[in-house]
């Protein structure tokens, strides 16, 4: 039995499920810890499923590494100094604090 595309429709109206294109989208974005995935000329279409979101994205897609943070050595031998951990600790400190040294500090030390 094929459907057309109104008889889908209706059908995924009565099941509660509404679909919807986003207009106007330039560009998605979709960041993970070491790569990051562009998508230009997108065409995204929302699914809304009994209070359910879910996006469905179509494009041009561009991947690109992310690179890593590196701490100078300063900032380590400070955190640790004030935090009284070792170098591990500050660097793992220093990741989660994205750099910001006195965010890790207080992190470490409360």
């Amino acid at each position: 039995m094929k459907m057309d595309n109104r008889q889908a429709r209706r059908a995924m109206e009565r099941l509660g499920i509404n679909m919807k294109e986003l207009p106007d989208v330039q560009e998605v974005i979709i960041r993970t810890s070491d790569k990051e995935l562009h998508i230009t000329n997108a065409t995204v279409s929302e699914v809304n499923a009994q209070g359910n979101r879910v996006f469905q994205v179509a494009g041009e897609v561009e991947e690109t590494e992310v690179e890593k943070k590196a701490f100078n050595e300063e900032d380590i031998v400070l955190v640790q100094q004030q935090a009284g951990v070792n170098r591990e600790r500050a660097m793992a400190a220093l990741t989660e604090a994205d750099g910001e040294v006195a965010r890790a500090i207080l992190k470490l030390t409360s």
